[in-house]
Protein backbone atom coordinates (compact mmCIF):
# COMPACT_ATOMS: atom_id res chain seq x y z
CA UNK A 1 0.00 0.00 0.00
CA UNK A 2 2.96 2.69 -0.42
CA UNK A 3 2.21 6.04 -1.28
CA UNK A 4 4.24 7.03 -4.27
CA UNK A 5 6.82 4.99 -3.40
CA UNK A 6 9.82 4.30 -6.68
CA UNK A 7 11.83 1.69 -6.71
CA UNK A 8 14.60 2.65 -9.55
CA UNK A 9 15.74 -0.36 -11.84
CA UNK A 10 18.63 -2.37 -10.51
CA UNK A 11 20.47 -0.58 -13.41
CA UNK A 12 20.77 2.64 -11.98
CA UNK A 13 21.78 1.58 -8.93
CA UNK A 14 26.07 2.24 -8.91
CA UNK A 15 28.01 0.23 -6.72
CA UNK A 16 30.44 1.96 -4.44
CA UNK A 17 34.22 1.93 -4.76
CA UNK A 18 35.68 0.35 -1.88
CA UNK A 19 32.78 -1.81 -0.24
CA UNK A 20 31.23 -5.08 -1.10
CA UNK A 21 27.87 -6.87 0.27
CA UNK A 22 27.07 -9.95 1.25
CA UNK A 23 23.75 -11.62 1.66
CA UNK A 24 23.02 -15.62 3.51
CA UNK A 25 20.25 -16.33 5.21
CA UNK A 26 20.64 -17.33 8.81
CA UNK A 27 16.83 -18.86 9.67
CA UNK A 28 15.68 -15.48 11.79
CA UNK A 29 13.07 -13.64 10.37
CA UNK A 30 11.31 -16.15 8.20
CA UNK A 31 12.33 -20.04 6.51
CA UNK A 32 13.77 -19.19 3.11
CA UNK A 33 14.14 -15.21 3.98
CA UNK A 34 17.83 -14.22 3.22
CA UNK A 35 18.19 -12.10 6.47
CA UNK A 36 21.78 -11.68 7.43
CA UNK A 37 23.60 -8.75 5.77
CA UNK A 38 27.56 -8.41 5.73
CA UNK A 39 28.91 -4.72 4.27
CA UNK A 40 33.04 -5.13 3.96
CA UNK A 41 35.00 -2.23 3.63
CA UNK A 42 38.58 -1.59 2.62
CA UNK A 43 41.27 -0.53 5.10
CA UNK A 44 41.15 3.42 5.22
CA UNK A 45 37.56 4.18 5.07
CA UNK A 46 35.75 6.34 7.52
CA UNK A 47 32.35 5.62 9.31
CA UNK A 48 30.27 7.61 11.67
CA UNK A 49 26.85 6.81 12.96
CA UNK A 50 24.14 8.40 14.99
CA UNK A 51 21.31 6.07 17.02
CA UNK A 52 18.37 6.07 18.74
CA UNK A 53 17.61 8.23 22.29
CA UNK A 54 15.73 5.53 23.61
CA UNK A 55 16.33 4.41 27.41
CA UNK A 56 16.27 0.75 26.06
CA UNK A 57 18.81 0.84 23.68
CA UNK A 58 19.06 -2.28 21.96
CA UNK A 59 22.44 -4.11 22.34
CA UNK A 60 24.00 -3.90 19.04
CA UNK A 61 23.95 -0.30 19.00
CA UNK A 62 25.46 0.14 22.65
CA UNK A 63 28.46 -1.95 21.28
CA UNK A 64 28.11 0.00 18.08
CA UNK A 65 29.06 3.47 19.72
CA UNK A 66 31.98 1.90 21.81
CA UNK A 67 33.56 0.93 18.84
CA UNK A 68 33.09 4.01 17.12
CA UNK A 69 34.29 5.62 20.46
CA UNK A 70 37.80 4.21 19.73
CA UNK A 71 38.82 5.68 17.01
CA UNK A 72 39.89 2.61 15.06
CA UNK A 73 39.03 2.13 11.44
CA UNK A 74 35.95 0.43 10.85
CA UNK A 75 36.07 -2.75 8.41
CA UNK A 76 32.21 -4.46 8.46
CA UNK A 77 28.79 -3.97 9.39
CA UNK A 78 27.08 -6.74 10.01
CA UNK A 79 22.76 -6.60 10.25
CA UNK A 80 20.38 -9.08 11.24
CA UNK A 81 16.29 -9.17 10.26
CA UNK A 82 14.26 -10.50 12.57
CA UNK A 83 15.12 -9.96 15.43
CA UNK A 84 15.81 -6.72 17.47
CA UNK A 85 18.11 -8.01 20.48
CA UNK A 86 16.75 -5.36 22.59
CA UNK A 87 15.15 -5.98 26.02
CA UNK A 88 17.25 -8.67 26.65
CA UNK A 89 20.32 -7.97 28.99
CA UNK A 90 23.47 -8.63 29.50
CA UNK A 91 23.16 -11.74 27.35
CA UNK A 92 21.95 -9.96 24.70
CA UNK A 93 25.02 -7.67 24.74
CA UNK A 94 27.31 -10.66 24.78
CA UNK A 95 25.36 -12.12 21.46
CA UNK A 96 26.19 -8.62 19.80
CA UNK A 97 29.99 -8.77 21.07
CA UNK A 98 30.07 -12.20 19.78
CA UNK A 99 28.91 -11.75 16.61
CA UNK A 100 31.40 -9.03 15.99
CA UNK A 101 33.94 -11.73 16.98
CA UNK A 102 32.53 -13.99 14.83
CA UNK A 103 32.89 -11.52 11.93
CA UNK A 104 36.38 -10.43 12.39
CA UNK A 105 37.58 -14.26 12.37
CA UNK A 106 36.26 -14.84 8.92
CA UNK A 107 37.46 -11.41 8.03
CA UNK A 108 40.86 -11.20 9.41
CA UNK A 109 39.98 -8.21 11.07
CA UNK A 110 39.40 -7.25 15.11
CA UNK A 111 36.53 -7.21 16.72
CA UNK A 112 36.70 -3.88 17.33
CA UNK A 113 36.41 -3.24 13.51
CA UNK A 114 32.94 -4.28 13.34
CA UNK A 115 29.61 -2.94 13.79
CA UNK A 116 26.50 -5.33 14.67
CA UNK A 117 22.64 -4.24 13.88
CA UNK A 118 19.95 -5.85 14.46
CA UNK A 119 16.13 -5.45 13.67
CA UNK A 120 12.86 -7.04 14.65
CA UNK A 121 10.70 -8.29 17.96
CA UNK A 122 11.95 -6.68 20.74
CA UNK A 123 12.23 -8.99 24.04
CA UNK A 124 13.49 -12.19 22.56
CA UNK A 125 17.07 -14.25 22.86
CA UNK A 126 19.01 -13.33 19.62
CA UNK A 127 19.57 -16.68 18.17
CA UNK A 128 23.36 -16.33 17.96
CA UNK A 129 23.99 -19.60 16.73
CA UNK A 130 22.22 -19.05 13.75
CA UNK A 131 23.55 -15.90 12.79
CA UNK A 132 26.82 -17.19 13.33
CA UNK A 133 26.79 -19.98 10.89
CA UNK A 134 25.78 -17.74 8.42
CA UNK A 135 28.58 -15.47 8.31
CA UNK A 136 30.64 -17.65 6.47
CA UNK A 137 27.94 -17.99 3.52
CA UNK A 138 27.31 -13.95 3.83
CA UNK A 139 31.31 -13.11 3.50
CA UNK A 140 31.66 -15.58 0.32
CA UNK A 141 28.75 -13.91 -1.09
CA UNK A 142 30.42 -10.28 -0.48
CA UNK A 143 30.00 -8.06 -4.17
CA UNK A 144 30.16 -5.11 -4.74
CA UNK A 145 26.75 -5.13 -7.14
CA UNK A 146 24.48 -6.42 -4.21
CA UNK A 147 23.07 -3.06 -3.12
CA UNK A 148 19.20 -4.80 -4.02
CA UNK A 149 19.92 -7.87 -2.58
CA UNK A 150 20.49 -5.85 0.91
CA UNK A 151 18.01 -3.34 1.28
CA UNK A 152 15.65 -6.97 0.38
CA UNK A 153 17.11 -8.10 3.08
CA UNK A 154 16.91 -5.76 6.40
CA UNK A 155 13.06 -5.22 5.42
CA UNK A 156 10.61 -6.14 8.07
CA UNK A 157 7.49 -5.23 8.15
CA UNK A 158 8.33 -3.01 4.92
CA UNK A 159 6.23 -3.80 1.64
CA UNK A 160 9.07 -2.83 -0.58
CA UNK A 161 13.29 -1.83 -0.67
CA UNK A 162 14.05 1.69 0.06
CA UNK A 163 17.41 2.44 -2.01
CA UNK A 164 18.93 5.63 -3.43
CA UNK A 165 21.64 6.28 -6.16
CA UNK A 166 23.54 8.87 -7.96
CA UNK A 167 26.46 9.80 -9.27
CA UNK A 168 27.69 13.53 -8.71
CA UNK A 169 30.57 15.66 -9.70
CA UNK A 170 33.08 16.61 -7.14
CA UNK A 171 35.55 18.79 -8.80
CA UNK A 172 37.47 17.04 -11.29
CA UNK A 173 36.20 13.66 -9.97
CA UNK A 174 33.12 11.88 -10.33
CA UNK A 175 31.87 9.96 -7.05
CA UNK A 176 29.00 7.37 -6.28
CA UNK A 177 26.50 8.70 -3.42
CA UNK A 178 24.59 5.08 -2.79
CA UNK A 179 22.06 3.80 0.29
CA UNK A 180 19.51 1.94 1.79
CA UNK A 181 17.34 2.26 4.52
CA UNK A 182 14.13 0.37 6.38
CA UNK A 183 11.23 0.91 8.26
CA UNK A 184 7.73 1.07 8.09
CA UNK A 185 6.54 0.65 12.20
CA UNK A 186 7.51 2.27 14.93
CA UNK A 187 9.11 5.13 13.72
CA UNK A 188 9.92 8.57 14.78
CA UNK A 189 13.52 8.36 15.16
CA UNK A 190 15.27 10.57 17.59
CA UNK A 191 19.04 9.76 17.06
CA UNK A 192 20.55 12.14 18.63
CA UNK A 193 13.49 -0.08 14.51
CA UNK A 194 14.64 2.72 11.47
CA UNK A 195 17.97 1.42 9.63
CA UNK A 196 19.78 3.53 7.49
CA UNK A 197 23.14 3.46 5.32
CA UNK A 198 24.52 5.88 3.30
CA UNK A 199 27.66 5.23 1.35
CA UNK A 200 30.11 7.21 -0.96
CA UNK A 201 33.64 6.66 -2.57
CA UNK A 202 34.68 10.30 -1.87
CA UNK A 203 37.73 10.53 0.81
CA UNK A 204 36.24 12.69 4.25
CA UNK A 205 38.35 13.24 7.31
CA UNK A 206 36.40 11.23 9.91
CA UNK A 207 35.71 13.97 12.05
CA UNK A 208 34.40 16.05 9.53
CA UNK A 209 32.04 13.07 8.66
CA UNK A 210 31.17 12.58 11.82
CA UNK A 211 29.66 16.10 12.34
CA UNK A 212 28.01 16.12 8.46
CA UNK A 213 26.08 12.75 9.71
CA UNK A 214 24.46 14.24 12.80
CA UNK A 215 23.62 17.25 10.43
CA UNK A 216 21.99 15.39 7.70
CA UNK A 217 20.34 12.95 10.37
CA UNK A 218 18.67 15.88 11.72
CA UNK A 219 17.26 17.27 8.27
CA UNK A 220 16.41 13.62 6.93
CA UNK A 221 15.31 10.57 9.30
CA UNK A 222 14.69 12.78 12.70
CA UNK A 223 12.02 14.94 10.51
CA UNK A 224 9.60 11.92 9.51
CA UNK A 225 7.31 10.05 12.11
CA UNK A 226 4.70 7.37 11.34
CA UNK A 227 3.17 6.07 15.08
CA UNK A 228 5.37 8.14 17.08
CA UNK A 229 7.39 5.43 18.63
CA UNK A 230 10.84 5.86 18.76
CA UNK A 231 12.49 2.68 18.30
CA UNK A 232 15.15 0.71 20.42
CA UNK A 233 17.50 0.16 17.77
CA UNK A 234 17.60 3.44 15.59
CA UNK A 235 20.46 3.98 13.63
CA UNK A 236 21.98 5.53 11.33
CA UNK A 237 25.40 5.66 9.06
CA UNK A 238 27.44 7.05 6.40
CA UNK A 239 30.48 5.31 5.54
CA UNK A 240 33.19 7.34 2.84
CA UNK A 241 35.85 4.51 1.00
CA UNK A 242 38.04 7.60 0.31
CA UNK A 243 38.47 5.50 -2.87
CA UNK A 244 38.18 9.09 -5.32
CA UNK A 245 39.74 12.31 -4.77
CA UNK A 246 41.58 13.59 -2.43
CA UNK A 247 40.89 14.06 1.29
CA UNK A 248 37.92 16.69 2.37
CA UNK A 249 38.82 17.62 6.07
CA UNK A 250 36.90 21.26 6.02
CA UNK A 251 33.66 22.44 5.42
CA UNK A 252 35.89 25.25 3.74
CA UNK A 253 36.76 22.86 1.35
CA UNK A 254 35.44 23.75 -1.99
CA UNK A 255 33.86 20.11 -2.39
CA UNK A 256 32.23 20.00 0.70
CA UNK A 257 28.89 21.92 -0.15
CA UNK A 258 27.90 19.28 -3.25
CA UNK A 259 29.21 16.07 -1.16
CA UNK A 260 27.03 17.45 1.69
CA UNK A 261 24.01 18.12 -0.52
CA UNK A 262 24.29 15.23 -1.90
CA UNK A 263 24.39 12.87 0.87
CA UNK A 264 22.01 14.90 2.70
CA UNK A 265 19.44 14.77 -0.64
CA UNK A 266 20.21 11.23 0.07
CA UNK A 267 19.08 10.61 3.33
CA UNK A 268 15.92 12.77 3.04
CA UNK A 269 15.04 10.46 0.02
CA UNK A 270 15.56 7.64 2.24
CA UNK A 271 13.66 8.67 5.23
CA UNK A 272 10.08 10.04 3.33
CA UNK A 273 10.60 5.81 1.66
CA UNK A 274 9.90 5.21 5.20
CA UNK A 275 6.80 7.00 5.42
CA UNK A 276 6.06 6.60 1.73
CA UNK A 277 6.10 2.83 2.78
CA UNK A 278 4.37 3.34 6.58
CA UNK A 279 2.27 0.25 8.03
CA UNK A 280 -1.22 0.53 5.88
CA UNK A 281 -0.60 4.27 4.65
CA UNK A 282 -2.37 5.39 2.04
CA UNK A 283 -1.50 9.03 2.17
CA UNK A 284 1.91 10.47 2.41
CA UNK A 285 1.81 14.34 4.71
CA UNK A 286 3.94 17.29 4.91
CA UNK A 287 3.18 19.23 7.91
CA UNK A 288 5.56 22.91 7.91
CA UNK A 289 5.10 24.82 10.70
CA UNK A 290 6.11 28.72 9.52
CA UNK A 291 6.51 31.72 11.82
CA UNK A 292 7.55 29.69 15.37
CA UNK A 293 10.18 31.76 17.54
CA UNK A 294 12.35 28.73 16.78
CA UNK A 295 13.16 26.08 14.95
CA UNK A 296 12.68 23.62 18.74
CA UNK A 297 9.39 25.25 18.93
CA UNK A 298 8.35 24.82 15.12
CA UNK A 299 9.26 21.35 15.22
CA UNK A 300 6.68 20.81 18.61
CA UNK A 301 4.19 22.00 16.52
CA UNK A 302 4.71 19.66 13.67
CA UNK A 303 5.41 16.70 15.54
CA UNK A 304 2.58 17.24 17.85
CA UNK A 305 -0.10 17.22 14.25
CA UNK A 306 2.03 14.81 12.67
CA UNK A 307 1.53 12.53 15.56
CA UNK A 308 -2.19 13.25 16.85
CA UNK A 309 -4.03 9.55 16.30
CA UNK A 310 -7.46 11.66 15.45
CA UNK A 311 -5.87 13.81 12.78
CA UNK A 312 -4.39 10.87 11.06
CA UNK A 313 -7.20 8.70 10.65
CA UNK A 314 -8.86 11.96 9.64
CA UNK A 315 -7.15 11.86 6.90
CA UNK A 316 -6.99 8.03 6.37
CA UNK A 317 -10.82 8.79 5.76
CA UNK A 318 -10.90 12.55 3.85
CA UNK A 319 -13.00 13.53 6.57
CA UNK A 320 -12.30 17.16 6.74
CA UNK A 321 -12.88 17.70 10.64
CA UNK A 322 -9.52 19.48 10.56
CA UNK A 323 -10.29 21.01 14.33
CA UNK A 324 -8.11 18.14 15.62
CA UNK A 325 -5.38 19.94 13.81
CA UNK A 326 -5.97 23.20 15.87
CA UNK A 327 -6.53 21.07 18.96
CA UNK A 328 -2.67 19.08 17.97
CA UNK A 329 -1.50 22.91 17.99
CA UNK A 330 -2.87 23.85 21.03
CA UNK A 331 -1.74 21.21 23.17
CA UNK A 332 1.80 20.96 21.27
CA UNK A 333 3.68 22.75 24.55
CA UNK A 334 3.41 26.58 23.26
CA UNK A 335 2.31 28.54 26.28
CA UNK A 336 2.10 31.85 24.97
CA UNK A 337 0.97 30.68 21.50
CA UNK A 338 -1.73 33.67 20.86
CA UNK A 339 -4.18 31.45 18.99
CA UNK A 340 -5.99 34.29 17.37
CA UNK A 341 -2.39 34.78 15.08
CA UNK A 342 -2.08 31.23 13.71
CA UNK A 343 -3.16 30.41 10.45
CA UNK A 344 -3.99 27.27 9.06
CA UNK A 345 -3.91 25.63 5.05
CA UNK A 346 -4.41 22.21 3.58
CA UNK A 347 -2.80 22.93 0.53
CA UNK A 348 -4.43 25.74 -1.49
CA UNK A 349 -7.07 26.13 1.13
CA UNK A 350 -7.08 28.39 3.75
CA UNK A 351 -8.99 26.50 6.76
CA UNK A 352 -8.27 28.41 9.66
CA UNK A 353 -7.61 31.86 10.78
CA UNK A 354 -7.68 34.50 13.92
CA UNK A 355 -8.27 31.85 16.12
CA UNK A 356 -11.54 29.89 13.91
CA UNK A 357 -12.98 29.09 10.59
CA UNK A 358 -11.65 31.24 7.70
CA UNK A 359 -14.65 33.01 6.41
CA UNK A 360 -14.30 31.21 2.98
CA UNK A 361 -13.43 28.00 4.14
CA UNK A 362 -15.87 25.44 2.70
CA UNK A 363 -15.74 21.62 3.96
CA UNK A 364 -16.02 19.90 -0.36
CA UNK A 365 -12.35 22.04 -0.70
CA UNK A 366 -10.86 20.63 2.33
CA UNK A 367 -12.10 17.20 1.23
CA UNK A 368 -11.08 17.32 -2.13
CA UNK A 369 -7.09 18.18 -0.80
CA UNK A 370 -7.80 15.13 1.43
CA UNK A 371 -8.92 12.84 -1.36
CA UNK A 372 -4.95 13.50 -2.90
CA UNK A 373 -2.38 10.75 -2.08
CA UNK A 374 0.19 13.58 -1.10
CA UNK A 375 -1.07 16.51 1.01
CA UNK A 376 0.87 19.34 2.64
CA UNK A 377 -0.34 20.97 5.83
CA UNK A 378 0.78 24.63 5.99
CA UNK A 379 0.53 26.50 9.77
CA UNK A 380 1.67 29.77 10.68
CA UNK A 381 2.39 30.52 13.97
CA UNK A 382 2.81 34.19 13.62
CA UNK A 383 5.69 34.69 15.82
CA UNK A 384 8.89 34.35 14.45
CA UNK A 385 10.96 33.37 11.52
CA UNK A 386 11.55 29.99 12.29
CA UNK A 387 10.18 27.14 10.08
CA UNK A 388 10.56 23.27 9.95
CA UNK A 389 9.12 20.36 7.64
CA UNK A 390 8.02 16.88 9.65
CA UNK A 391 6.73 13.94 6.94
CA UNK A 392 4.17 11.75 8.21
CA UNK A 393 1.11 9.20 7.20
CA UNK A 394 -2.38 8.28 7.67
CA UNK A 395 -3.10 5.44 10.00
CA UNK A 396 -5.42 3.21 8.41
CA UNK A 397 -7.44 -0.27 9.56
CA UNK A 398 -4.51 -1.80 8.19
CA UNK A 399 -2.07 -0.72 10.23
CA UNK A 400 -3.72 -2.28 13.51
CA UNK A 401 -3.90 -5.45 11.27
CA UNK A 402 0.18 -4.80 10.68
CA UNK A 403 0.65 -4.79 14.08
CA UNK A 404 -1.68 -7.00 15.73
CA UNK A 405 -0.08 -9.77 13.38
CA UNK A 406 2.91 -9.09 12.98
CA UNK A 407 4.36 -11.88 15.46
CA UNK A 408 2.03 -14.32 13.96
Amino acid sequence: MAVNLHIPPESSIFPVKGLEIGIAEAGIRKAGRRDLTVFKLDAGSSVAGVFTLNRFRAAPVQVCETHLATGIDIRALVINTGNANAGTGETGLQAAKQTCVALAEQMGIKPQQVLPFSTGVILEPLPLDRLVAALPTAVSDCAADHWFAAAHSIMTTDTQPKIVSQHIQLGADTITVTGISKGAGMIRPNMATMLGFLATDASVEPSLLKEMTRAIANLSFNRITVDGDTSTNDSFIIMATGKVGEPIDSVADPRYNALYDALANAARELAQKIVRDAEGATKFMTVRVEQAKTPEEALKVAYSVAQSPLVKTAFYASDPNLGRILCAIGYAGIDDLDVNGVNLWLGDVKVASEGGRHPDYQEEDGQRVMQQPEIEMRIALGRGEACETVYTCDFSHEYVTINADYRS
